[in-house]
């Protein structure tokens, strides 16, 4: 019997904060529980206390992981509730993703100030993202455009959309819905033609592994799909040493017990960009994506790489 709280660890941002309770509501519904059992622990990352910089700049992904993991490695913490599209290929020894909640909306959502629809937009426009991968594909699509650096909460940058420092921004779909936030959007972009982030839209929980007693609580809420899906996904990014110096898109579905993916990289400009297609059964969800990463290596060439140093 639990005597004491499971600790769930959290980063403190509002929609940090939606997704430990979104999980903490689903665990205490799997298993009958009152909330508590479960206490919501707040920490800060050095990738929130530091936003006057891409991340590209001061470490990339761990910058929004570590403090958490340092906490669940030594048993301060019992699990920890992150955005996937956030973690790392390479997670520190005795660590691992457990458990996904179902996958929410992958799309990204442009917010549109001076236009409605990306492809609205007046020629040289601006528009505020911190994501490469975001900023790659805006070029891509439409290289008139000039892209400067949004970092900070949601909040941020919907005010400095308001106060025109960018004619728009992207954000997330599923942040939005989560954050009770859609109103803003003004186009929502096919995942084909802007593909999403690998990971984008999916809540992962890490834990310690071979803690099964942890591994009991979360086996009811894993979702069966969702963690496939991402199982491909990581691998894919893991094939290309994928972090947030590295414009990388990839989108997995699963269905009828097969995963159908969609992956691409670009340079950081957007004028050069290769992608691959790759289905299989589910159970092979990380070799599908592991083998279309190395696909997509060693079609692109070591050169092509160079550019994202």
């Amino acid at each position: 019997m639990q005597m004491k709280p499971y600790r769930i660890g959290t980063r403190g941002s509002p929609l940090a904060l939606a997704q430990a309770h979104e999980t903490r509501d689903r665990l205490m519904a799997a298993h009958d529980l009152p909330e508590s059992v479960f206490e919501i622990v707040v920490l800060s990352t050095k990738g929130d206390r530091i936003t006057d910089r891409p991340l590209a700049e001061i470490g990339g992904k761990g910058l929004f992981t570590e403090e958490l993991e340092t906490q669940l490695s030594d048993g301060r913490l019992d699990i920890a509730v992150h955005s996937s599209k956030d973690m790392p290929t390479a997670l520190p020894d005795g660590l691992g993703i457990v458990a996904y909640l179902e996958r929410e909306d992958v799309r990204d959502a442009f917010i549109g100030r001076a236009a409605p629809r990306l492809e609205d937009l007046p020629a040289n426009a601006i528009i505020g993202s911190s994501s490469l991968r975001r900023q790659a594909l805006i070029r891509r699509l439409r290289p008139d455009i000039s892209v400067v650096a949004f970092r900070g909460l949601v909040d941020t940058r919907l005010r400095k959309l308001e106060e025109g420092e960018a004619d728009a921004t992207l954000l997330a779909h599923a942040g939005l819905k989560r954050l009770g936030k859609a109103d803003v959007i003004t186009e929502l972009l096919d995942p084909e033609r802007f593909p999403p982030a690998p990971g984008q839209g999916a809540i992962c929980i890490e834990a310690r592994l071979g803690d099964q007693r942890v591994a009991d609580l979360l086996a009811p809420i894993d979702h069966a799909d969702t963690h496939a899906a991402l199982d491909c996904e990581r691998a894919f990014l893991g094939a290309l040493d994928g972090s947030c110096r590295t414009p990388i898109a990839g989108h997995a579905v699963l269905g009828s017990g097969r995963v159908q993916f969609f992956g691409m990289i670009l340079t950081p400009d957007g004028s050069v960009w290769h992608d691959t297609r790759a289905e299989g059964r589910a159970e092979d969800a990380a070799r599908l994506g592991s083998e279309a990463g190395a696909g997509l290596r060693d079609r692109a060439g070591p050169g092509f790489f160079e550019s994202w140093v």
